[in-house]
């Protein structure tokens, strides 16, 4: 395909990774039910594997497209903005689904729940132990992801570097802590409905906190490598964006399953 056009929009040339991407996916999911129910792991690292390969080779296209090639003009970064946008509406939207779950057993529970909220027979957390210190962490990773775009911003190199290599470690901390979390769980994802939405909410909520946290690793490493510029770094927007989303919704999790649910 020509690089040379008379109007500033990228028309992608073709790629395998969407297709590559589409059969890791795939793979991993069918390997996670052939784990649930054989206990072979083996085509769910075969999935995760072909995933981590097309996500490496498929951000080192866009990186290249948009950092060498100057293929991300403004009409394309626009779009690019709006896609992310509705992106992260999309994700809230998930999310409700989890909290229109919650509160539909929890504001009336059934007489086979005991009539009671948490279901007898469950022990919740403290809200005021490690759920505590992991907001805590998230809201300090706010500020520091917020430091690093005011540092890039104003073309401060050594500023940026700081605040998003203190995410990232705030990123690794929390889920290191919520690792601790389910494995010191006094229930599981088949305790009732209470177990059920819990994982749920909480494990989603986890899985990404670690994408964000792969996304702003990425982020640092363009960053390290000079890809960004004051006035053209959409790509650690777009990641500062999604970080922000899942710290808010770690506010929502934290106040009504944690604290009111308890």
């Amino acid at each position: 395909m020509s690089t040379h056009s008379n109007h500033p929009y990228h028309l992608v040339d073709y790629s395998p990774w969407p297709l590559t991407g589409a059969i890791g996916a795939m793979s991993m999911v069918s390997g996670l039910v052939k784990w649930f129910h054989q206990y072979d792991m083996t085509l769910m690292m075969l999935g995760t594997v072909i995933t981590m390969l097309t996500m490496y080779q498929w951000w080192r296209d866009i990186s290249r497209e948009g950092t060498f090639q100057g293929l991300h003009t403004n009409p394309v970064t626009l779009g690019l903005r709006w896609g992310m946008i509705l992106f992260i509406i999309s994700e809230i939207f998930f999310f409700v689904s989890f909290f229109w779950a919650f509160f539909h057993s929890s504001l009336s529970p059934a007489i086979e729940l005991g009539a009671s909220w948490p279901p007898m027979g469950i022990i919740p957390f403290n809200p005021f132990q490690v759920p505590l210190l992991n907001t805590a962490i998230l809201l300090a990773s706010g500020v520091t992801v917020t430091w690093a775009h005011h540092g890039l911003m104003e073309g401060n190199h050594s500023q940026t570097t700081q605040g998003l290599f203190f995410t990232v470690i705030l990123g690794v901390y929390f889920s290191m802590l919520q690792a601790y979390e389910y494995i010191e769980a006094p229930f599981t994802i088949a305790d009732a409905v209470y177990g059920s939405t819990f994982y749920m909410a909480t494990g989603f909520h986890g899985l990404h906190v670690l994408i964000g946290t792969t996304f702003l690793l990425i982020c640092l490493i363009r960053h390290m490598k000079f890809h960004f510029s004051a006035t053209h770094h959409f790509g650690f927007e777009a990641a500062a964006w999604y970080w922000h989303f899942v710290d808010v919704v770690w506010l929502f999790l934290y106040i009504s399953i944690y604290w009111w649910g308890s």
